[in-house]
């Protein structure tokens, strides 16, 4: 699995320089705008090192905002669920929130909090979160009427429950969900540390494009596609672990 989401990646990399190159020779741009090859090989190989370490900075960064983004999404989804007034509350509330683009809220975050790992993971859950959270109230708002009749008649149903049968029923959806918002926090992050953070992948990339250092900047976008995809098929894996366990529980039953 991780072999092939790389290899795709690969090859949409080399795609999109193949498409750079073409658009460089057509207009016959110079080095200075467009590198060669050549000058994109050795600028990688000296930077390779500090911009990997940067990478992995900014993906657990991005990691913890998504383990964050899908426990808020979650609270506020089976809150949201609801058709009182509280439920209502809640997705007005996030519903604004999200209306306010990143980049107007940012300097307000950057001055209250600094330019530090608190920024940016705040960044990343804010830009992560909605998804999951519009997700989740879809998937926890429908009932499963063949499952929770019964629980209904026989006067057992709760809330625990019902969000419970709900959640089982639509594992896929969820499953698929959050391995999609995976790289919404990713590139929350890295937004985050373009605008004014002082470490991470962002921070470098946007000190290459103060030097107007194209072969940096694409080096920088091999090494976060790469990881990237390490990162979602982690979370395929543990997605069909999950359901392999819930498909085994269902059929003891």
């Amino acid at each position: 699995m991780l072999h092939r989401r790389i290899c795709q990646f690969i090859l949409v990399y080399f795609f999109g320089l193949t498409c750079l190159f073409l658009i460089k020779y057509a207009l016959n741009l110079s080095d200075y705008v467009i590198p060669g090859l050549r000058e994109i090989g050795e600028t990688g190989r000296r930077v390779f090192a500090g911009y990997a370490f940067d990478v992995m900075n900014t993906l657990l960064v991005a990691v913890i905002g998504h383990m964050v983004s899908i426990c808020l999404a979650t609270l506020v989804g089976i809150i949201g669920r609801l058709t009182t007034w509280a439920g209502s509350l809640i997705k007005t509330i996030a519903y604004n929130i999200q209306a306010y683009p990143i980049v107007a809220v940012a300097p307000i975050i950057f001055i209250l909090l600094g330019d530090g790992l608190a920024s940016r993971l705040l960044i990343a859950v804010m830009i992560c979160y909605f998804p999951l959270l519009l997700s989740f109230i879809g998937i926890l708002s429908e009932p499963v009427v063949n499952i929770e009749h019964f629980y209904v008649v026989t006067k057992r149903i709760n809330w625990r429950l019902e969000v419970k049968i709900r959640a089982f029923e639509n594992m896929n959806k969820i499953i698929t969900v959050i391995t999609g918002s995976a790289t919404l926090a990713v590139v929350g992050t890295i937004i985050a540390e373009f605008i004014a953070a002082d470490a991470g992948i962002g921070y470098s990339i946007r000190i290459a494009l103060y030097q107007s250092d194209l072969s940096r900047v694409l080096t920088a976008l091999f090494l976060i596609g790469i990881s990237t995809s390490l990162y979602l098929t982690v979370l395929e894996l543990i997605g069909h672990m999950i359901k392999n366990r819930f498909n085994l529980s269902k059929q003891e039953k």
